[in-house]
């Protein structure tokens, strides 16, 4: 290559300013999503000991954590919840005085303005720790965990939630819920479909916060197989159809590639991926060490998301990575 050539191709990287005239992409606050964590098994913060940083908020605490991270300029917050009770139907899931529904009402009631967003499966609520009703052999039964997740859906914008998130990968819960909340009134309320989850290993440690790890078996039957990517096309399209007004890759690093395949096959849909606790975990445990900068990976991860066309991330540092991002 000539050297002219060279040159041409470093002129706009010679300063930061030029850098930044001619940067593709951009990460900006309002683009993340921070999970929370509401507890009504723990009376004050507690720290989870695999997510460093992370912790579980009482009801009464929930509003601070929320406010704190809207204010940095975080876009949104993902409540999930901890019941003090479980049984095999996830009763608690759905109940008027549930956690997710106190957490809810905490926060409108507090004064918060935030978009506040809400998981809803069965798998922190269950006792055998699946994402749906099991029969006597446990086996996950499909069609009836669908109306536990659209009286879920009902119960959580009742609280004030402003969108709703299934889980629980069961094949037709998309349309389900919308069905469960337009016939309440709620025709106006959004849902953002993890689309395409797939039965990965790198949630361990969010079993270790919403205390939600299956008793017995594993998620395959449900959650997506690691291997497919066509397949995902096909799980999106389903929930397109379904009603879902937002569509999600879960987990997001390992997964950059369906995240680029989707915004390809998707490009009208808003498109979020999940940069999940392992994926966090594993970057606080290599910064604890010294063996990277924190700050500058987590920025590059989050870069690498807008880069394969997510246009939200979900992400455990989003509350760091906003505030960074504005110093």
């Amino acid at each position: 290559m000539e050297p002219h050539v060279i040159t041409r191709l470093r002129r706009l990287r010679r300063t930061p300013a030029l850098r930044a005239l001619v940067r593709e992409h951009e990460v900006l606050p309002r683009n993340l999503i921070l999970p929370l964590f509401v507890t009504e098994v723990e009376s004050e913060p507690t720290e989870i000991h695999s997510m460093p940083g992370v912790k579980r908020w009482p009801v009464d605490h929930v509003n601070d954590i929320a406010s704190e991270a809207v204010g940095a300029g975080v876009g949104a917050v993902l409540l999930f919840g901890i019941p003090a009770e479980k049984d095999a139907r996830g009763s608690q899931a759905d109940a008027e005085e549930g956690i997710v529904q106190q957490g809810v009402r905490a926060l409108r009631s507090g004064g918060f303005e935030g978009v506040v967003i809400t998981d809803v499966c069965l798998c922190e609520y269950t006792d055998h720790g699946h994402c749906g009703l099991l029969d006597d052999a446990g086996t996950v039964l499909n069609d009836p965990t669908l109306e536990r997740l659209a009286d879920t859906s009902v119960s959580h914008v009742k609280a004030g939630a402003d969108m709703v998130a299934p889980s629980a990968m069961m094949d037709g819960q998309v349309a389900a819920i919308r069905d469960g909340l337009d016939a309440a009134g709620y025709e106006s309320t959004p849902i953002m479909s993890y689309s395409a989850k797939y039965a990965s290993s790198f949630y361990g440690p969010f079993r270790d916060a919403a205390d939600g790890a299956p008793k017995f078996g594993d998620r395959r039957s449900h959650q997506m197989d690691p291997g497919n990517g066509r397949e995902a096309e096909r799980e999106h399209a389903v929930d397109a159809d379904e009603g879902a007004d937002i569509l999600m890759v879960k987990p997001g690093l390992a997964y950059l590639d369906i995240v680029r395949r989707t915004r390809e096959a998707f490009p009208d849909y808003p498109l979020a991926a999940y940069n999940v606790s392992g994926e966090y975990s594993m970057v606080k445990a290599a910064a604890a060490r010294g063996w990277i900068d924190e700050r500058s990976v987590v920025l590059e991860t989050l870069m690498a998301f807008k880069r394969a066309g997510a246009d939200l991330v979900l992400t455990y540092h989003a509350l760091d990575a906003a505030r960074w991002l504005t110093s």
